[in-house]
C-alpha cells in the first residue's frame, strides 16, 4: 500500500503524520523549534529550523515502515510569513511571521492611502498587518540592503518545498493572503506588485495546491532514504489544508481551528467579497474560494495563561472543575495577546482580564479565557451570517479541539453543533490528502475528502448554556471598543 506524508509546518512546531492509501494514520511526530521576538510586537523565525524539523521529523517518521511506499509528500504551512533568498538561495533574513506586528504604518498606508476600495478590488481584501504585503514596504523602509538582495520571496511552506524538490512555487490558497494577489481569477495582481515595488518574476509561480511540482531532490532522498520518485504537491495555506483535512469543501461548510492562532473557514462554491472587508476572501485548496475570519491567540492565550501564568503543562487538570462555571461565570477576557486581526484589525490591541473580584477562582480565569476565545471566534462568525452565509454547525480541528471542555464551549457560544473529525490534525492530514491526489490516487480532492474523512463525535449545544452566552457575548462585543483607545496611548507610552 502507498504512503503519503502530511506536513503542519506551525509557528511552535512541524508536524508530521504518515498516512496510508486508505486513510489510516500509521504515525505522527512532532518537532518543535523557537519563535524570536526582537522586540514587543514583532515575531520572527529561522526558516532552516522548519527545514531541519522537517527533515528530522521524516527520519522519526519511517521508523519501523518500508520507506519505498512512500509516494507522496504535501505541506500545509503556516501563511503569510516573508521568506527572502538571495541570488546563492541563502535566507536574507529571518522569516517575520503572520502575528507579527511592525507594519503598522505601511497597513495604515495601504488602507487609508492607496485605499480599501482599490486593495478589494485588486486583491478581493484589505491591509492587515501579519499580511506580506506590508512587510515588503516595511522591509524596503527599513532594511533596504535586505530588499537588494532579494532575488526570490516566498511563504514559509513554499521554501520547505523548495528545500525538497526545487520548485519555486506557491499555491492559490496561501498565495491569497500575501496581498499580491489576485484571488478571483488566482494569479498575482500587476497593479499590487507595481504598487509595491516588486517585480512578478521574483514571486512564485502559482499552482492548484494537489498539482505535483516535483519530485524529491537526490540529495535529500538519500538523506531521508526515501526514493527519488516521491512526488511533492503544490500544497495549501494552513487553514485551508485543515479544512481538506476535515472535510470542509461542500458550499457553506465550516471549520474551526483552534491552533496557535483561531479560525473560522466557511467554503464557497463561488468568489464573493464581505463588503466590510472584515472577513478574508481567499482561494480554497480544493480549486473554489473561501472566507475567513482569523483571531490571533487561540490555544496559544491558552497556553499562555496555563504555562506562562500558572506554570504547569497539565492542561487537563486545569480545566478539571472549570465546567461547574460554565453558564454563570461572570468573568471576562480579551484574548488579543498581540493584538488582533478579524474583525477590529488592531495591532496595539492587547489581553485583558475584566470583571475580578475578591471571589474568583483560578478555575473561573482559566474557564473565561477559553470562553474569550470563544467569543472571540463567534465575532468572525456572526459577521459571516451577515453575508448571507448561515453557521449552521461546524466541524473542529487543531490542538485546542482536544479539550472536551473547549468543543462544549464553542458548541453553546455558537449556538450549533461542533463534529470532530477522527483525524484532528487537519493541516497535516489535509496535505497527506493533497499529495494522494498529486500521486493520482484520487481524481480530485472531493474525492480523497469522502473516502478519508469520518466524524467521530458531535457535541451539541446546551440550551440554557446557549442563552446565558448569548447574552455575554453582547457584553463582550462592548469591551473592546470601550478599550480601543487606551491600547494605543499604551502602544505609544
Amino acid at each position: 500500500m502507498k504512503y503519503f506524508v502530511g506536513i503542519d509546518l506551525g509557528t511552535s512546531s512541524v508536524k508530521l503524520l504518515l498516512v496510508a492509501g486508505d486513510g489510516t494514520v500509521l504515525n505522527s511526530v512532532t518537532e518543535y523549534y523557537p519563535v524570536i521576538y526582537p522586540r514587543d510586537g514583532w515575531s520572527e523565525q529561522n526558516p532552516e529550523d522548519w527545514y531541519n524539523g522537517t527533515i528530522n521529523g521524516i527520519k522519526k517518521l519511517m521508523n519501523g515502515f518500508p520507506r519505498e511506499n512512500v509516494a507522496g509528500i504535501g505541506v500545509g504551512g503556516q501563511m503569510h510569513g516573508l521568506v527572502l533568498l538571495d541570488k546563492d538561495d541563502k535566507v536574507v533574513r529571518p522569516c517575520i511571521l503572520w502575528n507579527d506586528g511592525r507594519t503598522e504604518q505601511e497597513t495604515a498606508y495601504l488602507n487609508d492611502i492607496v485605499g480599501r476600495n482599490r486593495l478589494s478590488e485588486y486583491t478581493a481584501n484589505i491591509a492587515f498587518a501579519g499580511f506580506t504585503a506590508p512587510k515588503i514596504l516595511w522591509l524596503k523602509k527599513n532594511e533596504p540592503e535586505n530588499f537588494n538582495k532579494t532575488v526570490k520571496i516566498m511563504l514559509p511552506k513554499d521554501y520547505l518545498v523548495y528545500r525538497l524538490c526545487g520548485a519555486f512555487t506557491t499555491d492559490c490558497s496561501d498565495a491569497s493572503g500575501t496581498l499580491f494577489f489576485d484571488v478571483k481569477n488566482r494569479d498575482w495582481s500587476p497593479d499590487m506588485c507595481r504598487l509595491c515595488g516588486i517585480r512578478e518574476d521574483i514571486l512564485p509561480k502559482i499552482r492548484e495546491s494537489s498539482e505535483p511540482v516535483g519530485t524529491l531532490k537526490p540529495e535529500v532522498a538519500e538523506l531521508l532514504g526515501l526514493p527519488l520518485y516521491v512526488t511533492v504537491c503544490a500544497g495549501a495555506g494552513d487553514n485551508a489544508a485543515a479544512a481538506i483535512g476535515t472535510g470542509t469543501i461542500k458550499n457553506g461548510d465550516c471549520n474551526i481551528s483552534l491552533g496557535t492562532s483561531g479560525t473560522v473557514f466557511i467554503s464557497k462554491d463561488e468568489f464573493s467579497v464581505d463588503e466590510n472587508n472584515s472577513l478574508h476572501s481567499f482561494a480554497h485548496a480544493n480549486g473554489k474560494y473561501h472566507l475567513m475570519g482569523c483571531i490571533l491567540s487561540a490555544a496559544s492565550a491558552l497556553g499562555w495563561w496555563t504555562e506562562n501564568i500558572l506554570n504547569t503543562s497539565d492542561f487537563a487538570a486545569e480545566q478539571a472543575g472549570a465546567e461547574t462555571f460554565a453558564g454563570r461565570n461572570n468573568l471576562f477576557f480579551l484574548p488579543y495577546l498581540t493584538g488582533e486581526r478579524s474583525p477590529h484589525n488592531d495591532v496595539n490591541a492587547r489581553g485583558a482580564f475584566i470583571g475580578l473580584n475578591p471571589s474568583v477562582t483560578r478555575r473561573q480565569m482559566t474557564l473565561a479565557v477559553m470562553e474569550g476565545v470563544a467569543f472571540a471566534l463567534r465575532d468572525c462568525v456572526e459577521i459571516a451570517k451577515s453575508c448571507g452565509a448561515p453557521v449552521t454547525r461546524t466541524r473542529i480541528c487543531g490542538g485546542g479541539a482536544k479539550s472536551p471542555l473547549w468543543r462544549q464551549i464553542i458548541a453553546d457560544v455558537l449556538n450549533v453543533p461542533v463534529e470532530t473529525p477522527a483525524t484532528r490534525e487537519g493541516p497535516a492530514y489535509g496535505g497527506a490528502m493533497l499529495a494522494a491526489v498529486a500521486c493520482g490516487e484520487f481524481k480530485d480532492v472531493q474525492e480523497v475528502t469522502e473516502r478519508f474523512v469520518t466524524i467521530e463525535e458531535t457535541v451539541y449545544p446546551c440550551a440554557e448554556r446557549a442563552a446565558f452566552y448569548d447574552i455575554r457575548y453582547k457584553v463582550f462585543k462592548k469591551l473592546y471598543p470601550a478599550l480601543k483607545d487606551v491600547y494605543k496611548e499604551l502602544r505609544e507610552a
